[in-house]
């Protein structure tokens, strides 16, 4: 098990890696693909738009955002379930001074707490509490939450997120399309020169340690 869940959450961060030069790609073209796979903001914003000139029902706008935005946070339920508050530890990073180490059990312990009293609420609210979700989410898993409860309240906070995203993108209507077109036309040209600006400053790092 803990073997499936290192592999998972390796996953989840290659698919994230993966995920960033497809926004530019679909946006324009595929909005409504690019909101199913990746949850995309920008993509429930255009895919709202989209709905306001009568393309597609609002409520499938909605419900496409949700697979993408939750695809991999019962991972991070497990780890919690599994691995405890070394799960906790992995996420809020491995600074191994002593303040680093006491800040971060200082957090995981703030987070415990809260996972205790407001377990339900917190995962239902998580995309606008001030911590990072997946935090929320393996806290859930270390206070004992079933896997059940969990994936209903992580539907309905997705839901409360994606919901009033989309609802913007529909209340902007056509011109929201125009400005996402527009974005389209030099996105791609933006994507290759970071990817050269990002490819030229790890050669030169590695020049650096040839030295």
């Amino acid at each position: 098990m803990d073997t499936a869940i290192a592999v998972l959450i390796g996953l989840y961060a290659a698919y994230s890696l993966a995920l960033w030069p497809l926004v530019p790609a679909l946006i324009g073209s595929h909005p409504l693909l690019l909101e199913i796979v990746s949850g995309s903001t920008l993509a429930e914003v255009t895919v709202g738009a989209h709905s306001r000139l009568g393309e597609l029902p609002l409520w499938w706008a909605v419900a496409a955002g949700v697979p993408g935005s939750m695809m991999f946070d019962w991972v991070f339920w497990w780890a919690g379930r599994r691995w405890g508050d070394r799960a906790l530890h992995l996420i809020l990073g491995r600074d191994t001074s002593p303040r680093g180490v006491a800040r971060r059990e200082a957090r995981a312990a703030r987070l415990e707490r809260m996972a205790g009293r407001f377990g339900p609420a917190a995962v239902a609210l998580a995309y606008y509490l001030p911590l990072p979700s997946l935090l929320i989410y393996v806290a859930a898993g270390l206070s004992g939450m079933r896997l059940r409860i969990f994936l209903i309240l992580d539907v309905v906070g997705t839901l409360l997120w994606v919901g009033p995203i989309v609802g913007l993108g529909y209340a902007v209507g056509k011109p929201a399309v125009d400005v996402v077109h527009r974005i389209d036309h030099y996105s791609t040209l933006l994507t290759l020169g970071v990817v050269l600006l990002l490819v030229g400053l790890e050669a030169r790092k590695r020049r650096r340690s040839v030295r």
